[in-house]
């Protein structure tokens, strides 16, 4: 069977054109997968049914994995198996008919304004390090970027001057514009604390670490943690929250729906009405409250 997702594998790379990661990512749960069934003595695709998938799905669901977790397995075992019903190699695909668990969808952190203010006032500036996490909180901010496409930037990449940004990925790319704080502090960054850092060094990284590296998603979850904690803010947030933040706040105060979405580089609409959703409930519970209040006074 490990033959059969290397041969899948290879397929992804040569006619998908799939990025290295995720051929990675299909490989993991592949073999994975391929393990388990080994220790229930299955070894040939030919052997593999759909109960022997339910039983894989449901231990994994016994380990404690997550929804997510699973339904990302799932979709790789279809992959496959798919793969290998179309070479002709099974007479029938045993995972067709199979189905992921619901996944639950989690409300999202997000911070009031007073927060987020509170949150970009933490760096002092005083040092190259700061005046660099400043930008970084700044942009995310008033861009609403993915963490990995915030780290992925390149100087060329941004316009000062006009106050936007292209944003890049495998299959296309988006301009999004920001304000003049976020303007002023990678203006900063980029004329004091990048060339500090680079110490002499050429880079085509718009934001790079303490030794003139590109920065990490790792690293940068770490910025935010820590001046989460100085601000005061107990929400457990993540780069993410600052994205939840921007679009929640964007739309709050009137933003057009389908030009957030644009900015947020959305596929699904249904991903920028979360936002619209939340505001709505969290007003319905401040009329409850208020409605409460007004009756308790009354009495």
């Amino acid at each position: 069977m490990k033959e059969c997702i290397q041969d899948f594998a290879a397929y992804l790379e040569r006619e998908k054109h799939a990025s290295k990661n995720t051929q990675i990512s299909y490989q993991r749960d592949l073999m994975q997968m391929a393990a388990y069934l080994e220790t229930k003595g299955i070894q040939e695709t030919v052997k593999v049914t759909k109960t022997v998938l339910n039983s894989y799905l449901l231990y994994l669901e016994g380990s404690g994995k997550a929804p997510t977790t699973i339904s990302r397995t799932l979709a790789s075992i279809k992959a496959f198996f798919h793969y290998e019903y179309r070479k002709g190699k099974l007479r029938r695909d045993p995972a067709e008919s199979i189905h992921a668990p619901k996944i639950e969808k989690k409300t999202p952190v997000i911070l009031s304004t007073g927060e987020v203010d509170r949150l970009l006032a933490q760096p002092s500036g005083k040092t190259a390090k700061e005046i660099r996490d400043k930008a970084m909180l700044e942009l995310m901010y008033a861009t609403g970027l993915r963490v990995s496409e915030l780290v992925h930037l390149k100087t060329e990449d941004v316009n000062l001057q006009v106050g936007f940004l292209t944003c890049r990925d495998e299959h296309k790319e988006r301009t999004v514009p920001f304000g003049k704080a976020a303007r002023d502090a990678l203006s900063r960054y980029m004329e004091q604390s990048r060339p500090e850092l680079l110490r002499g060094r050429e880079s085509a990284w718009l934001f790079v670490n303490c030794s003139g590296g590109v920065m990490s998603r790792q690293g940068f979850w770490k910025i935010i943690k820590f001046y989460g904690q100085q601000a005061g803010i107990e929400a457990d947030i993540t780069p993410h929250t600052l994205r939840h933040s921007f679009a929640a706040h964007l739309i709050g105060n009137g933003a057009d729906l389908k030009a957030v979405q644009t900015m947020m580089g959305h596929s699904d609409p249904a991903a920028t009405q979360m936002y619209a959703a939340y505001l709505g409930r969290e007003a319905a519970r401040e009329a409850d409250l208020r409605g409460m209040s007004g009756g308790t006074n009354a009495n």
